[in-house]
């Protein structure tokens, strides 16, 4: 299997940029390819957190490399002291200053969690967490990865700022697309969304539960604006495009729509 990959002669493989799901790693480490995932940006040169043979678990991105100092800040921000670290941002004195604590950790905008040996998981974005009609804040990324891991699903986005309960929309996997105005596709992909739905709520806390699942016909793209060159989601971008269907969605009983 892994020589039909062309991996044949790969020793040891690497991760970054986005979160891979664990249930991947552990498939490929089964064919035995040791995946390691690791953890980085631009502001400390990509000198941060590395997966080993010592250190990994799936969905952990490794511990400290030699010289990093981390700590999680109250609302559980990972902040980063690196060898590696920036000394600001060029012409923008304000920007760094919002950036970095008064003791010189940078202020990465990933949520995390670490355990008593140093591995570190991520599990959101600040700057992502909304705010249901609850009061409760919902991180989207853990329940994004938990989604994507579904055969059907290519991407998927969870929002639902100011609503009852929080939902998702979900682009389903290239070879279904084409099928899409078939019945019987559309029904099986309709069974699927609800066993899925329900998996994840029976999965998370209370206020983080699904009401529905939106199905998109439509994929997100980089020209259609709703993915980055990076093939990131752009999530204003899409929420802003959905918002005047939300409303229509959540007045319904159905738990699985289609857009």
């Amino acid at each position: 299997m892994r020589a039909g990959l062309g991996l044949d002669q790969v020793k040891l493989a690497g991760s970054g940029s986005a979160p891979i799901p664990p249930g991947l790693i552990d498939w490929y480490r089964r064919i035995g390819l040791p995946l390691y995932e690791g953890y980085g940006m631009t502001e400390d040169s990509s000198y941060s957190h590395m997966s080993n043979a010592e250190h990994h678990a799936p969905g952990y991105v490794g511990v400290p490399l030699p010289g990093v100092q981390v700590k999680l800040s109250p609302e559980g921000e990972v902040l980063i002291k690196s060898p590696g670290q920036c000394i600001g941002y060029y012409k923008q004195p304000e920007l760094t200053a919002a950036s970095f604590t008064e003791d010189g950790f940078f202020r990465t905008g990933d949520l995390g969690e670490r355990t008593p040996d140093g591995l570190l998981k991520l599990t959101g974005r600040a700057k992502e967490l909304f705010k249901t009609a609850k009061g409760k804040y919902v991180a989207p990324a853990p329940i994004e990865n938990r989604i994507n891991a579904h055969p059907m699903v290519e991407l998927s986005l969870v929002s639902g700022v100011g609503q009852p309960a929080a939902y998702a929309m979900v682009i389903l996997a290239e070879h279904l697309r084409p099928r899409m105005k078939e019945a019987e596709l559309r029904a099986q992909v309709e069974k699927e969304m609800h066993q899925l739905l329900q998996e994840i709520n029976a999965a998370v806390s209370d206020h983080e539960q699904l009401h529905m699942i939106v199905v998109a016909q439509d994929p997100w793209s980089i020209e259609n604006g709703f993915l980055t060159p990076t093939m990131k989601v752009r999530r204003g971008r899409i929420e802003k495009a959905m918002e005047p269907h939300v409303e229509s969605w959540y007045a319904t009983k159905r738990r699985v729509h289609w857009h």
